[in-house]
């Protein structure tokens, strides 16, 4: 017997058990101070009226001998896959119904996508990254070739022509930095994907923050996308199911490669590997798409964009450079007087009582960076501006 040694490739991660570490020693020695913590990117406001009632229905069909079901379809129900469709449909793009495939979520389906593609494939991931985008192609054992986001493109990067990728992996919103492709932009890429004969894995679980309508919600507003890009989306943060899990995939049936059609290799590996996602989260995630439940999740998400607002303008206001908050959760701001991540992550847990994501902690471009989110109560982030707005750099 033989393990993957491809496991021990993986960096461990120490980010976010470091940040707890730090957080739970500076409150053993000061108990009575109060945190702020601004770092998680996990929603607060809970799931919306629509939902619940849907769920609740659910529930109560699943206990009569007429409503029960067991075993559903892998690729998921009809009724939501057809919501899917209609949701598209209203923002313009068009898709076939065996194009959708529901999921527990975006991360999952972004990993579990790499089992259709062959192993010697290489891979272009933008730094710094969802660590997920890193880590599922390590474990597999294939070569990638990193792309450089920084402060001279605005966390932005574009194709080199130089470099050869077959997997390419774009986030917009993009998590960790907030910073959103516009359509030039994006159709660049698509040209790049088509001219190299690769894929692109288009990971859109904030579209539903982007307000501005110059930025693409789907990469399939862009000409030619169906032909190269895959897309990943989740109600995770659309409509606070970080908790709940369900999300969707589309695979076209124009992805060709090899003469084989991705969307039936990923239908057979969905088959094989997955039971799909529980009937009354089915229910629930259905009610998002309603007239109802868009009212409600927007309400929600306008929330939240205040509160990057908020955070935002702060920022600006102590000169601070950042990108995001004005179409994302996200803020990625540079740390003040050459500061590194974690000197910032300790000066303001120790003077303001604040805590973020160290930059460095999502690659090596995030160093002298850091992330702030709008996940929290308005309370918390109204107070946390103030302190950090006292704060002298």
């Amino acid at each position: 017997m033989q393990i993957n040694r491809n496991y021990l490739n993986l960096q461990e991660s120490y980010l976010f058990s470091t940040i707890s570490r730090k957080v739970s020693e500076y409150k053993s020695k000061y108990p009575e101070k109060e945190i702020i913590r601004l770092g998680i990117g996990d929603v607060t406001l809970p799931l919306c009226e629509a939902v619940i009632n849907a769920m609740e229905a659910a529930v109560l069909e699943m206990g009569t001998q007429q409503g029960f079901r067991g075993y559903g379809p892998e690729q998921g129900y009809d009724f939501l896959r057809l919501a899917v469709r209609d949701y598209y449909t209203s923002r313009g793009v068009t898709l076939q119904d065996n194009e959708i495939f529901i999921s527990d979520g975006a991360k999952s389906d972004l990993g579990n996508i790499l089992d259709i593609f062959g192993l010697d494939n290489t891979v272009l991931i933008p730094d710094p990254v969802y660590p997920v985008y890193v880590d599922t192609n390590i474990m597999a054992g294939r070569q990638i070739i990193y792309m450089n986001a920084n402060e001279e493109n605005s966390f932005l990067p574009m194709p080199d022509k130089e470099v050869k990728a077959d997997i390419i992996y774009l986030c917009s919103p993009n998590n960790p930095t907030g910073a959103v492709y516009n359509k030039s932009q994006l159709k660049v890429w698509v040209d790049y994907a088509l001219s190299h004969n690769a894929v692109i894995l288009f990971d859109s679980a904030y579209e539903a923050f982007i307000q501005d309508k110059e930025f693409p919600r789907s990469i399939y507003e862009i000409d030619g996308a169906k032909q190269c890009a895959i897309e990943f989306c989740s109600l995770s943060k659309t409509a606070g199911f970080t908790g709940t899990r369900c999300g969707y995939t589309i695979v076209p049936n124009e992805l060709v490669y090899e003469n084989m059609s991705l969307n039936k290799l990923w239908f057979r590996r969905q088959t094989t590997k997955f039971n799909g996602v529980p009937y009354i989260i089915q229910r629930g995630a259905e009610a998002v798409f309603t007239e109802e439940g868009q009212k409600q999740i927007k309400e929600n998400i306008k929330y939240y964009l205040e509160n990057a607002k908020i955070i935002s303008e702060t920022l600006s206001d102590m000169r601070i450079w950042f990108v995001g908050g004005e179409n994302s959760p996200y803020i990625w701001l540079k740390c003040p007087n050459d500061m590194t991540s974690w000197e910032f992550f300790d000066y303001l847990l120790e003077t303001a009582n604040v805590v973020g994501t160290p930059g460095e902690g999502f690659g090596k471009n995030g160093k002298g960076f850091f992330r702030l989110t709008s996940f929290g109560k308005r309370e918390d982030i109204i107070t946390a501006m103030k302190r950090i707005s006292n704060l002298q750099f």
